[in-house]
C-alpha cells in the first residue's frame, strides 16, 4: 500500500522519531508540495498525510485510488470534506496533541500584553531606563489579571485548558454559547452578554462558514473598551482591517495573534502595517513545541493503524 506525506517540513522531521511511521506503508515523503504538484504526487496512493496542503474537490477527483486522508492537524479547512465524503474517502484528524503547547502560548501572549513586556524591553535596550530619573519605568500602563474576566469562544480541548490557566491567575471565566448547540446551554452565556463583560476574549473555535470573520467591526464595537483579544485558532475568524482600526482607535487595549488569514502573510498585510499599537503577532507556532509535534505524528500513526484494522478513529467524514 502506498502512502504520501505532502508537507513533512511542517513537522521539522529531523527533531522527531519517525520509526513507527516508516513501517506502516511504503512512503513517498515531500518537504513541501505546491497545488499544481498534488495530483501527480498522489497518483496511485491510497493514503495521504497533509498538514496544510489544500486538497480540493478537483484534486480529490483526480486521485481515484485515494482511500484515506490523514490531516496532520486538528483543523480540517484545508480539505474539501463534502467532496471526500462523496468520493468515499475517509478523512481523519488529530485532536488534543497541542493542548498544553497552545494553551501556554495563549497565556504567554496575554501576559506579554498585560505586562507590556515588548515596549518595556525596547525601552531598556534603547537606553531609556538608563536615562530615567527614578528606579523604574511606568510609561506603559500594565494590567493585573487577577479579578479580571476572561471570555472563551470555543470550548473544546484548547478552550478548556486555556480557561483552566486563566482561573489559575485568578480570573473569572465566561464561556460563550456554542455555535452548534441548540436550546438552553447551562454554564454558557450569550455572545451579547460576553462581549461587553470580558476584559480578555480568547478564540478557540474552528473556522467554518458560520465563524468566518466572526470578529468583525460590529463584534469589536461590542467589546469592553480597552479589552484584549487573543487568537490562537484560525486567522479567518477575524476581519483584520477592522481589528487594525479598533487597535488604532484605542477601542481595544491589545491583541495577541498566532494566526493570520493568509500564511505566510505578504508585507502588505493590514496587520503588518506600521503604527498599530499593542499588537503582538507570532508566526503560527503556538502548536509547534517538539513534544506537541511528536504527539501529532503519533496520532497520525494511530489513525492509519486503526484504519488498516477496519476500525477508523477520529473520523471527520
Amino acid at each position: 500500500m502506498q502512502g504520501v506525506f505532502l508537507d513533512t517540513d511542517t513537522l521539522v522531521p529531523s527533531e522527531l522519531d519517525f520509526s513507527t511511521f516508516d513501517t506502516l506503508l511504503s512512503w513517498a515523503c515531500y518537504p513541501q508540495t505546491r497545488a499544481d504538484q498534488c495530483a501527480a504526487r498522489l497518483e496511485g496512493a491510497q493514503v495521504v498525510v497533509t498538514n496544510k496542503v489544500v486538497l480540493d474537490a478537483a484534486t480529490l477527483k483526480a486521485c481515484p485510488s485515494l482511500k484515506l486522508i490523514c490531516i496532520c492537524a486538528t483543523g480540517t479547512n484545508n480539505v474539501d470534506l463534502a467532496a471526500a465524503s462523496a468520493l468515499g474517502i475517509t478523512v481523519c484528524n488529530v485532536t488534543g496533541y497541542a493542548r498544553a503547547s497552545v494553551a501556554q502560548h495563549t497565556m504567554a501572549l496575554l501576559l506579554s500584553l498585560a505586562a507590556r513586556l515588548v515596549p518595556y524591553h525596547e525601552a531598556v535596550r534603547s537606553g531609556e531606563w538608563s536615562r530615567a530619573s527614578q528606579f523604574c519605568l511606568l510609561d506603559h500602563p500594565m494590567m493585573e489579571l487577577s479579578g479580571k474576566t476572561f471570555g472563551v469562544i470555543g470550548y473544546g480541548d484548547l478552550g478548556r485548558e486555556v480557561a483552566r490557566l486563566a482561573k489559575a491567575f485568578g480570573m473569572q471565566v465566561l464561556v460563550a454559547e456554542s455555535f452548534q448547540a441548540q436550546g438552553n446551554q447551562p454554564g454558557r452565556v450569550p455572545m451579547a452578554e460576553l462581549l461587553p463583560a470580558a476584559d480578555v476574549i480568547s478564540l478557540h473555535c474552528p473556522l467554518t462558514a458560520q465563524t468566518d470573520k466572526l470578529v468583525d467591526a460590529a463584534f469589536l464595537s461590542q467589546m469592553k473598551p480597552g479589552a484584549v483579544l487573543l487568537n490562537t485558532a484560525r486567522g479567518g475568524l477575524i476581519d483584520e482591517p477592522a481589528l487594525a482600526q479598533a487597535l488604532r482607535s484605542g477601542q481595544l487595549g491589545g491583541a495577541g495573534l498566532d494566526v493570520l488569514s493568509s500564511e505566510p502573510p505578504s508585507m502588505a498585510h493590514p496587520l503588518l502595517a506600521d503604527g498599530i499599537p499593542n499588537l503582538l503577532i507570532t508566526p503560527h507556532n503556538a502548536w509547534g513545541t517538539r513534544e506537541s509535534r511528536q504527539r501529532l505524528l503519533n496520532g497520525v500513526v494511530e489513525n492509519i493503524r486503526q484504519w488498516q484494522a477496519g476500525t477508523p478513529i477520529n473520523v471527520v467524514c
